[in-house]
């Protein structure tokens, strides 16, 4: 099936009012039926933050989902030493930009907050989270389960608030999960992992299968938590970005751009133009090497080895040039506050014109291939179904979305330099399964090798790096970018010194991963890693 690239942007609903803002003044916003003061973040995209009430809080989940927009994130903060008093933050998509909601504890109740899963479902793993680490509830959450903990710390132990060190040890204690259990005749479970065969890594499903059926799937994730959220406490912003580079391996560029763009929003910094087109074109070159490696790992899923053996060999050519050009296979730590590490020569720029030619010449010849491959073709097409409207209200983001028939692409809705001059095309289907998401993974390697060429080519000329002065005070600013999985989020705040106060890096696996467990019901057991890999959802991204 091909992939349609209408660029087209998100639709919304009829009759929903649009949230306003006034195109003559970055200040001015308002969400309608809300009654507070936003002020727009500095930077490119529009972000804009409120503080609200709790009442305000509930009434907002109920206004963004009105508005068609969609729950993006949500985390808490500690903020006894200058304020006195715990704090809870989300974040919303809306077609006009993101909405970032702070929602101070200072009543009674100083650990408890309104429970937003019967408006969002998707925050449910999110506020269970946020139990584990900073010991902020849900009041009346009906899943109060959890989520990372996983008995490796006491149950009053929480890695976020001020008194822990993040060196504490503990010993490890038995835990017995309270997976929900199906009942009923020729009913039983399968248990897989927490450990895999191979390099994957670790995280446990539990199905519920009559014979090879399968009834429900639940999946136990969290066990690669890090304490990198912990670790960002008290840095400068320049030393947070190796350390924001490192959240995912597989997107270090995203999450380099996404922490500088807040760390820029902060020092109030302009970058560079030569350096926003280069950070671009990593984004893209890093989109394709990783849709490259999941069209191989997508054959080799359904016994044709021969596409694994070929898309891995044009993946790796990619990931040379890479460090080639730059220094690093994964261009880790190019992407600098105030722009990008190093310049790239003109002969550098030629050679990556040349690749993308060479590469889409084989990319072409190889989708051709899975096209008229028959049994290639009976694994993919009806396997792991995930329609336009189960989609919208799982929030489902970036690649997974778009081959649900859902127009969500940063980089086309909201543009910023240089997407806006590049007029992105972004990929779309509309079947759901592992076919569509196949389709709109070429369809996007195609795009990204297009976009690649345009910026090499048209790169503007000037400096690549801008000094920026740290703030010494109080601050909020935030990042916000489209990687191959979906959107990329960084919120940073800084304590009264300047320094960091709370990090938070959101990774789009937290909004796709509910959604893997409704995509193989009806599904047999054999199409599990077929279904999984089409998503190739981030375990330790969304782990920190």
């Amino acid at each position: 099936m091909a992939a349609d690239n209408s660029g087209s942007r998100s639709p919304v609903p009829p009759g929903a009012p649009d949230a306003v803002a006034d195109p003559d003044t970055v200040r001015e916003f308002r969400l309608p039926g809300l009654d507070c003061s936003f002020t727009r973040l500095a930077g490119p995209l529009p972000i804009h933050r409120a503080q609200v009430t709790r009442a305000q809080w509930r009434a907002a989940a109920s206004i963004v989902r009105s508005l068609g927009g969609r729950l993006v994130t949500l985390w808490g903060i500690d903020r006894r030493t200058s304020d006195g008093h715990f704090a809870v933050a989300v974040a919303y998509a809306l077609n006009t930009g993101l909405v970032w909601l702070d929602l101070p504890l200072t009543d009674a109740d100083t650990t408890s907050y309104p429970d937003l899963t019967a408006t969002f479902f998707s925050a449910v793993r999110m506020q269970r989270a946020v139990a584990d680490l900073s010991g902020l509830t849900a009041a009346g959450a009906g899943d109060a389960r959890p989520w990372v903990r996983h008995a490796a710390w006491p149950a009053d132990y929480y890695p976020l608030r001020r008194e822990p060190s993040g060196r504490e040890r503990f010993a490890a204690l038995d835990e017995q999960y309270p997976f929900v259990t199906v009942e009923g005749d020729g009913v039983h479970e399968i248990a897989v992992g927490p450990v895999h065969a191979g390099i994957i890594e670790p995280g446990h499903f539990r199905f519920s299968v009559v014979g090879e059926k399968v009834l429900r799937l639940e999946e136990r994730l969290g066990y690669t938590h890090k304490g990198i959220e912990k670790r960002f406490e008290a840095m400068r912003l320049a030393q947070g970005t190796r350390l924001a580079a490192r959240v995912s391996g597989d997107s270090t560029v995203a999450y380099g751009w996404a922490y500088c763009a807040a760390a820029e929003a902060l020092c109030d910094g302009a970058v560079p133009e030569r350096a926003q087109w280069l950070r671009a074109l990593a984004l893209e070159r890093e989109r394709i090497a990783n849709h490259l490696g999941d069209l191989g790992a997508l054959g080799n899923d359904a016994a044709l080895s021969f596409g694994l053996a070929q898309f891995s060999r044009l993946r790796e050519a990619w990931l040379r040039r890479n460090h080639e050009l730059v220094g690093h296979r994964l261009m880790m730590d190019w992407i600098v506050p105030g722009g990008v590490a190093s310049d790239l020569l003109a002969s550098a720029l030629e050679t990556m014109r040349e690749d993308c030619d060479a590469v889409e010449a084989q990319v072409r010849n190889l989708e051709s291939i899975y096209d008229a491959h028959a049994g290639l073709q009976d694994r993919f097409v009806g396997t792991g179904r995930i329609d336009a409207e189960l989609a919208r209200r799982l929030n489902l983001t970036g690649m997974a979305a778009r081959a649900s028939g859902l127009q969500r692409d940063l980089r086309s809705d909201f543009g910023g330099v240089p997407y806006e001059a590049m007029q992105v095309r972004s990929a779309r289907a509309a079947d759901g399964d592992v076919a569509a998401r196949v389709a709109v993974r070429f369809a996007e390697v195609y795009e990204s090798l297009r976009l690649v060429r345009n910026l090499a080519h048209a790169l503007p000329a000037g400096a690549t790096l801008a000094a920026l002065d740290e703030p010494r005070a109080r601050g909020c600013g935030a990042g916000w970018i489209e990687a191959w999985r979906g959107e990329v989020l960084v919120t940073i705040e800084l304590d009264d010194r300047g320094l960091i106060l709370r990090a938070h890096c959101h990774d789009p696996s937290w909004q796709n991963w509910p959604a893997l467990e409704h995509a193989v019901i009806g599904n047999i057991v054999p199409d599990f890693p077929l279904i999984n890999k089409s998503f190739n959802l981030s375990y330790s991204g969304q782990d920190l």
